[in-house]
């Protein structure tokens, strides 16, 4: 593994640009100026250079160096201690762990509705997709509260939760009636952040939601 990895003479990231996790990764990076390379590996694809670097081919994966990383929220604090500036965690340990609590209540709780909610042929599909909408509205207050998810300042709890909310608006669901604003102003606040335009591969900011 080391070896594979050592050939590559910059930052690679292995990802599928319809992957949620990836995109988080890529969000990471645009928010630090890092150059990197990108292998994109569509769904169902075998690459033999990723499976040489990382045998459970599990996108994303990162190779820096010598370091091969998987795991979104791995490759998400070790690029966040690699380039700290800007930080995307709290400098005290409380709130760390708080941010970290708050990344695993997403991936519980909204990222397996998630899963069937994009996925049209799933018999619960339906049900996931009015279930997580129903969900984030109920919470809507609490994005009214803080300029982000929960904090004044961007963080990777936001390149955890920005992802899905795009997700979801490409899925077709619009939040609407009470707490619907709350929802989309935050949603306009992290699309139109410049990283999270060059996440998506573009160099304009996103300002696609009205506030209705």
């Amino acid at each position: 593994m080391t070896v594979a990895a050592n050939r590559r003479s910059i930052m690679t990231l292995f990802s599928d640009k319809n992957d949620i996790y990836s995109h988080q990764v890529k969000i990471v990076l645009a928010e630090k100026g890092v150059a990197y390379e990108t292998e994109n590996i569509e769904a169902g694809e075998i690459s033999e250079d990723l499976l040489e670097l990382n045998p459970t081919g599990s996108l994303p994966t990162l190779v820096d160096r010598g370091l091969v990383l998987f795991n979104s929220r791995i490759i998400m604090e070790y690029l966040d201690e690699r380039f700290p500036h800007p930080p995307l965690m709290p400098a005290y340990p409380v709130a760390r762990a708080q941010c970290r609590l708050l990344m695993q209540r997403i991936e519980n709780d909204w990222y397996p509705l998630f899963a069937k909610a994009k996925d049209e042929n799933h018999p619960e599909c339906a049900a996931a997709r009015k279930q997580l909408k129903e969900e984030l509205l109920a919470v809507a207050p609490v994005f009214s509260q803080y300029t982000y998810f929960m904090s004044d300042e961007f963080s990777l709890v936001d390149c955890y939760l920005a992802p899905l909310f795009w997700q979801l608006q490409l899925l077709g669901i619009e939040f609407t009636g009470a707490g619907s604003k709350a929802l989309k102003g935050y949603m306009n606040k992290v699309f139109s952040r410049d990283s999270f335009a060059k996440s998506l591969g573009n160099s304009a900011a996103l300002n696609i939601m009205d506030d209705k």
